[in-house]
């Protein structure tokens, strides 16, 4: 009598396989014409002949297994992410087609934009077209030292934007403010434009005449999102005026925030943080550094503070009552 196959697709385990693999761990081996009935064990790398005997069968342990499933369950939906990216770029230029002849109240309020070029072109456009104001807010980037040529190409851009009359408000961390690329992108500007700075900013968002905003769709900022809906909209240019008013200026005029007992304001920031029991590599992030200079503050912070370890620090900063001075 044929033993019944059991197929299935290639992430699942049928019972009779389930069953086979758990008496190859118990046994440590099984034979090669039992696992006839569940060839998914021997397709999925569970079982592997032995040297010694190829007619008998070993299994490799089950943290082993699992690993190997989840990679092959994660490669098929990043296919299908893949995949769904492709439509997404055909599709696009054919909906800009078919959303010519179709009413107002029709029109998406929401695209996606599916590269950091897209996106560009998409900011570009707009900015071409504004005649009012441009609202940002611009995380530290550290790739943006390496390409002088996306600053320069923004700065033009910002250019043409303020000689049409507009404004520019931007938004950065304090980290900016030290940085020589964020101060000559300033100094060469001509025009009606301000920068301040905060601890900490929001994710990257561009809000242009108040009709259109840019904001990432994905955590590597690779997709974006255009914007339209006037209640969305009002809701960041909201966001951005009261994070405006509680920033430091940085230009046209610079203002200094002062250093209370021997403590900067990064390193109030900083302390903020690690009471919060956020990681070096957290707290670079969120303030826009790199983790090393990130360690040297925390340094630096524990010597004025007199701590010797981690755990003393946070217990000093509470006892100090540097988190409760007003700047």
């Amino acid at each position: 009598m044929t033993p019944e196959v059991h197929s299935h697709g290639a992430e699942e385990l049928c019972g009779a396989g389930l069953e086979l693999y758990a008496r190859a761990l118990r046994e440590g081996h099984v034979s090669s014409e039992s696992a006839v009935v569940a060839p998914c064990l021997i397709d999925n790398g569970m079982l592997h002949p032995a040297v010694e005997n190829l007619d008998r069968l070993e299994p490799v342990p089950p943290t082993v297994a699992l690993q190997r499933l989840l990679r092959s369950s994660e490669d098929r939906i990043a296919d299908e992410r893949r995949r769904g990216q492709h439509l997404a770029d055909v599709f696009e230029p054919l909906m800009r087609l078919g959303g010519r002849g179709v009413a107002t109240e029709d029109t998406p309020t929401l695209r996606i934009l599916s590269s950091k070029k897209r996106t560009g072109q998409a900011i570009e456009e707009a900015m071409a077209e504004g005649r009012e104001e441009l609202l940002a807010i611009q995380p530290h980037d550290a790739h943006v030292t390496k390409r002088p040529d996306i600053l320069e190409g923004a700065m033009k851009r910002d250019q043409d934007f303020l000689e049409r009359g507009a404004r520019i408000r931007a938004l950065y961390q304090h980290t900016m403010r030290h940085a020589p690329y964020a101060r000559a992108r300033y100094e060469h500007l001509t025009g009606d434009v301000e920068a301040r700075t905060l601890d900490e900013v929001t994710e990257r968002l561009i809000v242009i005449d108040r009709t259109v905003a840019f904001i990432p769709a994905s955590a590597d900022r690779s997709l974006a999102l255009e914007v339209r809906h006037p209640a969305l909209i009002a809701y960041f240019v909201n966001t951005f005026d009261r994070l405006w008013h509680l920033a430091t200026p940085m230009h046209p005029q610079a203002v200094h925030q002062p250093t209370l007992n021997g403590i900067t304001p990064r390193q109030r920031a900083i302390a903020t943080l690690l009471v919060e029991g956020h990681t070096d590599s957290d707290i670079a992030d969120r303030l826009g550094m790199n983790v090393r200079t990130a360690r040297v503050h925390i340094a630096k912070l524990a010597a004025t503070l007199g701590s010797e370890s981690r755990a003393q620090l946070g217990y000093l900063i509470g006892q100090s009552g540097i988190l409760d001075r007003e700047e």
